[in-house]
């Protein structure tokens, strides 16, 4: 009994992280679309009544809007801006850094080393999980999610030899994770082939004294 509801909170809390960042994603683009609706109603007027003229160019002068800014955060001087921005602003809402590493990771547009695919050895098994970050003694912070929920798990301290890397995208192991533990036999052999060179080198230090 308790392990069943145990699944759902984690499930429930799951899909309320993906839900509620989308949902605000959604709210915050028609607020913005509501507020230039007064700049499109004079080309608005020029359709049919039929056409949702109003929606529609408000939507596209947002997304222009948000293309003009995109190629402007694209330069070193808007770079220098968005990162001002972002630190002073942004990263002071609660969950906005991990949104943002999770959606550049997705993208395969982040050099961040955070969220890194790896397996993790636990006493159990192999466990799919993602390597947060390296503490200075050596040791591995790592986040173990739930199945099939990516975004809910544990967080645990581990010595580095338990702990596997992989050279995968972070989309493949989201995937694994997300359909309940199929296509694991890639990861399995994305830690093979990592630990391929570590065993010759140790193979030719045993054989040479």
């Amino acid at each position: 009994m308790k392990q069943g509801l145990r699944f759902v909170a984690r499930t429930i809390l799951g899909g309320f992280l993906v839900v509620i960042p989308i949902y605000l994603v959604v709210l915050l683009l028609l607020r913005v679309m509501k507020s230039v609706v007064g700049l499109v109603q004079p080309v608005a007027q020029l359709f049919p009544e039929s056409v949702p003229a109003e929606n529609l160019l408000s939507l596209l002068l947002v997304l222009m809007l948000c293309f003009l800014v995109g190629l402007v955060v694209r330069t070193r001087g808007g770079e220098g801006i968005r990162k001002r921005i972002e630190s002073s602003v942004f990263e002071r809402i609660p969950g906005y850094k991990l949104i943002r590493s999770l959606t550049q990771q997705i993208a395969g547009t982040s050099n961040e080393e955070v969220w890194k695919p790896a397996l993790y050895e636990s006493d159990e098994g192999l466990l799919p999980a993602f390597i947060i970050e390296e503490l200075e003694d050596g040791r591995f912070t790592v986040f173990v999610p739930s199945i099939p929920t990516p975004l809910a798990g544990a967080v645990y301290i581990v010595d580095r030899k338990r702990v596997h890397p992989l050279d995968v995208p972070f989309t493949v192991a989201l995937k694994t994770i997300s359909q309940w533990g199929s296509g694991a036999k890639d990861l399995v052999a994305a830690m093979d082939r990592g630990r391929k060179p570590e065993l010759t080198r140790q193979a030719s230090s045993s054989a040479n004294p």
